[in-house]
């Protein structure tokens, strides 16, 4: 999903060869099934519940029109709850799913759909600073280039989550903003779908996200970013930008380490100590000409680049990569190092 920054679904509902991200452990998963009934957080029934989620949109300014066509005859979802409590963890590793995503077929489809869009890729690209390429993979590794964005009513699977109590915050505020998105009418409320989560579109974003970073590039009036691909690029572009991508800059690089020093270097420079998983998982940033004295090269064995920029260092197997600025950016909109490879690969196949 793209992301909401403060609590990523990125490991949401996907097209189905994205579906539930390799190697990025879903704290979701079992432990809910296996907790007592009686340790379950106690919820209202769910027409009660609603009645005060009414008043809550109202309170927020949001139509009383609005609200009574989004919640008049709302229903929760068993399937959405059986969903969000058994997410098994995934065994897939960061190689693995990179491998299995990145085939040649999408490597063609990518290049068609760049080639297709080029002038707008170009313009959006220069509005923006964020290389077409990039926009190119995110939206494939999204949705397969729009052709999976997910069936599920979004009012409805979050209105589900927020009642269920798990996350209650969350979720209530997601629901809020999916109202405020249909009352400013950029979708309509059975136009409005996504996955059992409430990702939305061919971006893949929650509605806070949305409410964000989504445009209306085409300049129809709405930003729609399930069926307008001028909105979907430039909403992706949008969010790149809000998280610092840099035009001039690429994602990073694969490395090889000094042989058998690995585990050493990396205690040398330290992991970081904020952020998120993903970010917890790379080495504080050193320049390049500082990992080059450490004995780190480019993969095939030459120096690295002479150029004023940090990096960290990340291992996934036996691979490790020297990563920049954009590549934190790519963890932002979803924070796994699977789809931030994946993302950064499929670009580096992308001809301009």
């Amino acid at each position: 999903m793209s992301a909401a920054p403060a609590y990523n679904i990125g490991v949401r509902m996907r097209w189905p060869f994205t579906l539930e991200l390799g190697l990025v452990t879903l704290a979701l998963s079992l432990v809910a099934i296996a907790m007592p009934r009686a340790q379950e957080p106690e919820r209202p029934p769910f027409d009660e519940w609603l009645t005060g989620m009414r008043q809550q949109a109202l309170d927020r300014g949001i139509s009383s029109a609005t609200v009574a066509q989004a919640f008049d005859g709302l229903t929760p979802l068993e399937v959405v709850v059986q969903r969000d409590r058994s997410q098994a963890e995934s065994i897939e590793t960061v190689e693995d799913y990179v491998r299995k995503r990145i085939t040649p077929r999408v490597v063609r489809t990518a290049n068609e759909r760049a080639k297709g869009e080029r002038a707008t890729l170009r313009s959006i690209g220069a509005r923006y600073g964020v290389q077409p390429r990039f926009l190119v993979a995110v939206w494939g590794l999204e949705s397969n280039f729009g052709r999976f964005t997910g069936t599920r009513p979004v009012i409805q699977a979050l209105a589900t989550l927020a009642w269920e109590g798990r996350r209650a915050t969350f979720f209530t505020a997601e629901l809020m903003h999916a109202l405020q998105i249909i009352d400013n009418g950029d979708i309509t409320l059975n136009a409005m779908t996504g996955s059992w989560a409430g990702a939305m579109g061919q971006v893949q974003f929650m509605p806070s996200s949305f409410v964000k970073h989504a445009v209306d590039f085409d300049g129809d009036g709405r930003r729609d970013i399930w069926r307008s691909t001028p909105d979907v690029l430039a909403s992706i572009a949008s969010y790149l930008s809000a998280y610092g991508w840099q035009a001039e800059e690429t994602w990073g690089r694969e490395v090889k380490l000094p042989a058998g020093k690995g585990a050493a270097l990396i205690e040398e420079v330290g992991l970081r100590t904020e952020g998120c998983r993903a970010e917890r998982e790379m080495t504080t940033r050193r320049p390049l000409a500082a990992w080059q004295s450490l004995g780190v090269r480019s993969a095939d064995g030459s120096a690295l680049p002479k150029v004023d920029r940090q990096a960290s260092l990340y291992r996934a197997g036996a691979r490790s990569y020297l990563v920049y600025g954009n590549y934190e950016a790519l963890l932002g909109y979803n924070c796994a190092h699977a789809y931030a490879l994946a993302v950064s690969q499929l670009a580096d196949r992308v001809k301009p």
